[in-house]
C-alpha cells in the first residue's frame, strides 16, 4: 500500500530569523531516527521528526512526530550512485556529480528565487575527516543554507543540523532539508561499504541535469 501525503496543506512559517539547530540520535531499541529542535523550551525537547529504516525496500521513511503524518521518503539504490527522495509529494532526484566524490544536486522550487518560480539548483557537498563528516548545502550562488555535522562513530547521537536563512524560517523548507541531507547521508554510508556501488559508481554518467525532471508534482 502506498504512502499517503497531505498536499496542498498550510504551510508553516518558524517564528525565527535565527539559525536553528536540530539534533539527530539514533534508539537501538526502536531501531529509529528522532530529529530535535535544540532551540525548543520545552524540557526534555519533543521530537519533530522520526524516520524509519524499510531495510527489505532501501528507503528511509520520513514522519511527523507531531500527528504521525508521512512527510517523506529517500530510496536508496545499491548500484546507481543515483538516489531519489520525496518530499510532501513533490520528486526529487539526488544527482552525483563526481565518480568518487561526494557531491550532489537536485532542483528545488522552495528556494528559487526566479519571478516564475523556477526549479533552481541546489548542492550538497561532502567533506569527511577521521571522526567527523560534514554535508553542506548550497544554493544555486553556492551559499549555505544548511550544515549536517555527523559523528562519524558515535552510536547514539548521529550529529547536529544547522538550518540557515529560509530553511529555518520556513517549515516546508525544513522538510526538504531534513529528508535530502539524511537520505543523502546512509546513501553515502551504503556507498561506502558496498562493492556493487564501487562498479556502479565506474559505469555511471554523473554530471548536470536539466531542471523539471527532479521536481514533478506526483498525481496520483
Amino acid at each position: 500500500m502506498e504512502p499517503s501525503y497531505e498536499l496542498g496543506s498550510p504551510q508553516k512559517t518558524i517564528n525565527s530569523s535565527q539559525p536553528q539547530t536540530l539534533e539527530v540520535d539514533f534508539s537501538w531499541k526502536k531501531f529509529k531516527l528522532f530529529v530535535t529542535s535544540k532551540n525548543s523550551d520545552s524540557t526534555p525537547s519533543k521530537p519533530l521528526y522520526i524516520i524509519e529504516f524499510k531495510t527489505m525496500k532501501s528507503q528511509l521513511l520520513f514522519k511527523s512526530a507531531v500527528d504521525d503524518s508521512i512527510l517523506g521518503t529517500g530510496t536508496l539504490h545499491p548500484i546507481s550512485i543515483d538516489a531519489e527522495c520525496l518530499v510532501r509529494g513533490q520528486d526529487i532526484k539526488l544527482k552525483a556529480q563526481k565518480r568518487f566524490k561526494i557531491e550532489y544536486e537536485y532542483f528545488s522550487t522552495l528556494f528559487s528565487d526566479t519571478e516564475n518560480g523556477e526549479p533552481v539548483p541546489m548542492t550538497w557537498v561532502c567533506d569527511t575527516g577521521m571522526k567527523t563528516c560534514g554535508f553542506v548545502c548550497l544554493d544555486r550562488n553556492r551559499m549555505p543554507v544548511a550544515r549536517f555535522q555527523v559523528n562519524l562513530w558515535a552510536a547514539k547521537n548521529v550529529g547536529v543540523i544547522e538550518l540557515l536563512g529560509v530553511a529555518a524560517e520556513r517549515e516546508e523548507v525544513r522538510d526538504e532539508v531534513v529528508v535530502t541531507g539524511l537520505t543523502l547521508f546512509y546513501f553515502t554510508v551504503l556507498r561506502s561499504s558496498s562493492i556493487f556501488s564501487f562498479f556502479g559508481a565506474v559505469f555511471s554518467r554523473p554530471g548536470k541535469e536539466k531542471a523539471g525532471k527532479e521536481s514533478k508534482e506526483r498525481v496520483e
